[in-house]
């Protein structure tokens, strides 16, 4: 099959070139010019729109095996599409947990035919309980990326000592999110002003910054290879900055939601364009919780000085009966993969920043993971998203390919749409 991609320009981590033809054949980039030509090829002419090299999200939430009814590994790979992903690194938060090589090649197999790759982590203890380490080895033969067990953070200090230990063997990569459970017991949002004049519960600072330190003195020590996952505060921030600048090898990333938006919006103060917005709004209950506005400037500092390697959805779907509920007893979550490109055009300073983009989710995350990064030359496997930065477009629940419906995005109108991607042979038009 021939396909050729019309006057695209190509977007890669150092600039965006002048618009040019790409044609692909049986899957492979044969040509980049002007004015390309072959025999029976399915033309798709972007009109000066982006390509560059495929986007994957790094620690997405399916619901195979187990919670099937939330989201499937098909849905989940339909909705990647959609988002611009060819690539889903999924977290092992399943029933059962994705804790040994059976999971693993279960996922593989079920994905084969998928436009969408995935790449397992598997879990860092027996079904993510934060008790017995789990069959790393085994997995990582199998094909597992890294070890998490995903938004159970690890709360014993001596397993996520042990991990970080046994990984080094075959420098595997451990994956934590920063949250210490007791500390943040019973928190609905962030604590700060909001929270007070809400009468809800808050959780602090503390219980991410108590948890970033404790696993970079664990890493310290320990030795090995540790990515801290959705950071959300100036604290942790910082506190990252400064372990790289002391040599550790640690990487950080940040969820979309937590760079855009502050916890202003339980309040109902959100931008004109996601009017109306009600308070205590279930959707917007996320973990990590929205926080202030300073957290939120550092965070952007951080994406752009280096500091947080990885952009990433926090998808994490969910069934009416968790989400639509009242705000204190909905599950903490949102579903991100069809969203992230228009928050990041639509709501961030860096928005124009094409290059920046490409590098925290085409690049930079294949990178830690050890997975080699697609190419835009002749020779190389296409592996592409189409995007256009400029594109306006309503997110309609009728359009959702996720099974899950927890955005408060739904309805509004947004700035920056995928148009696609291309895997190889197969092509997704959004």
């Amino acid at each position: 099959m021939k396909r050729i991609v019309r006057n695209a320009r190509i977007v890669d981590a150092a600039q965006i070139q002048a618009p040019q033809d790409i044609l692909i054949h049986n899957g492979i980039i044969e040509a980049i010019g002007s004015n390309l030509q072959a025999d029976d090829a399915e033309i798709w002419d972007l009109n000066g729109a982006c390509v560059s090299a495929g986007w994957l999200d790094f620690g997405t939430h399916t619901g195979d095996p187990g919670y099937e009814h939330r989201e499937d590994l098909h849905t989940v790979s339909q909705a990647a599409a959609a988002g611009g992903f060819t690539a889903l690194a999924c977290f092992p938060n399943t029933h059962p947990a994705v804790h040994s090589k059976s999971e693993i090649l279960y996922i593989k197999h079920k994905t084969s035919a998928e436009p969408v790759h995935f790449y397992p982590i598997g879990a860092i203890s027996d079904s993510c309980a934060g008790k017995d380490l789990a069959e790393l080895f085994d997995m990582h033969a199998a094909g597992a990326v890294a070890f998490s067990d995903g938004r159970f953070a690890v709360q014993d200090a001596g397993l996520l000592l042990r991990a970080l230990q046994y990984a080094q063997a075959f420098n595997g990569l451990i994956i934590n999110e920063p949250h210490h459970k007791t500390i943040a017991s019973g928190g609905q949002a962030h604590e700060g002003t909001v929270s007070t004049m809400l009468g809800m519960k808050g959780i602090p600072d503390l219980a991410e910054t108590v948890m970033v330190q404790r696993d970079l003195s664990l890493l310290e020590y320990a030795g090995g290879r540790l990515h801290i996952h959705l950071l959300s505060t100036r604290k942790s921030v910082d506190m990252v900055r400064a372990a790289k600048k002391a040599g550790l090898p640690v990487t950080a990333s940040v969820a979309i939601a937590n760079l855009c938006f502050t916890d202003a919006v339980l309040l109902g103060d959100v931008p004109a364009e996601l009017q109306p917005s009600a308070a205590f709004d279930s959707n917007w209950k996320l973990m990590p919780p929205l926080r202030s506005h300073d957290d939120c400037l550092a965070l952007q500092e951080g994406l752009a000085d280096g500091t947080i390697d990885v952009l990433c959805t926090n998808h994490l779907p969910w069934d009416e009966e968790c989400k639509n509920l009242e705000y204190t007893y909905a599950e903490f979550g949102i579903t991100g993969l069809e969203t992230l490109f228009a928050l990041y055009c639509s709501y961030l300073p860096e928005g124009k920043n094409l290059p920046l983009l490409v590098e925290k989710l085409a690049l930079r995350p294949r990178q830690i993971l050890g997975i080699p990064a697609p190419e835009i030359k002749v020779g190389a496997r296409a592996e592409l998203t189409l995007f256009d930065p400029e594109s306006a477009w309503a997110y309609e629940e009728k359009q959702i390919r996720s099974k899950a419906k927890n955005s408060p995005f739904i309805g509004k109108n947004l700035k920056g749409k995928v148009l696609g991607i291309i895997q190889g042979d197969q092509a997704v038009r959004v």
